[in-house]
């Protein structure tokens, strides 16, 4: 038991490190950034590199773009995909099995397959440099049906025959049964989906063109080409200040995301 526990604690030590170290970098004075012996524990506070990423920036409207991106993707994947695993889990159609692993196959397609198609469809219809190209792409994807498909299994049959006794609808069995219990595997989904969504680079980098249309993690990445020399202070400044979102919605959420991982894995 101790030597489960030294081991556990060296490799959560060892997983927080490059965070501490993200976060005690940016608040050093740029002076000492980059000193040799580094300074593991900083002997002074400065915002100095929270001001040098954030000049001349229009960094409140990234934030904007990159919660209009996150959270609408979230929403509309926990939506489409907790009624598509609803229906794969609970109802009864023809190919449904074969239905269900064609879409969750489709997993294995590589994503930089699909840039290229993506694109072209995005130009054809007019999206290119909108909010709709944006988020588009990211409305529904099989990892999100899978997840659901798999919690709502483990919801009792019985009560949806006696709501559907009862007289209830579709929608209201839906509203009022399926979603209320699944609460923990939404969560979890929606976790993974906004952090994903916030991370994301690839394609806002290629569907965007303009400033002010930037998310975070594109208008930050210009920081490395402002000067002949990369700025890792204010790099790490960017870094952490994009982590904050991130621990809020994780540590908002841990109740629930523990019970979802608990649940899905004893029903695996």
């Amino acid at each position: 038991m101790v030597i489960a526990y030294v081991v556990l604690t060296s490799w959560a030590v060892v997983s927080i490190f490059p965070l501490y170290w993200m976060v005690t970098t940016a608040l050093k004075p740029p002076s000492i950034v980059m000193s040799l012996p580094p300074e593991w524990i900083p002997t002074s506070v400065s915002l100095n590199n929270f001001r040098e990423a954030f000049a001349n920036s229009p960094v409140a409207r990234w934030t904007l773009n990159s919660l209009f991106m996150s959270l609408s993707v979230t929403a509309f994947q926990v939506i489409f995909a907790t009624m598509a695993g609803y229906g794969f889990a609970k109802k009864q159609f023809p190919g449904r099995e074969l239905l269900f692993w064609v879409y969750v196959s489709s997993m294995m397609i590589p994503g930089f397959a699909l840039i290229i198609p993506l694109f072209t469809l995005m130009t054809k219809l007019g999206l290119v440099n909108s909010y709709m190209g944006l988020i588009a792409p990211g409305l529904s994807a099989p990892f999100g049906v899978f997840l659901m498909r798999q919690f709502i299994q483990t919801l009792p049959t019985e009560l949806i025959e006696a709501a559907t006794m009862d007289g209830c609808s579709e929608l209201r069995v839906f509203r009022d049964i399926i979603l209320p219990l699944s609460k923990p595997g939404i969560a979890v989904l929606g976790i993974f989906v906004f952090m994903g969504q916030w991370n994301a680079f690839f394609w806002p980098l290629i569907v965007i063109n303009s400033s002010k249309m930037m998310t975070l993690t594109v208008g930050f990445a210009l920081l490395a080409n402002r000067e002949l020399r990369v700025n890792f202070g204010a790099l790490m400044a960017a870094g952490t200040y994009m982590a904050l979102a991130q621990v809020i919605v994780f540590f908002s959420f841990q109740g629930y995301f523990v019970q979802g991982i608990t649940v899905g894995g004893i029903k695996g």
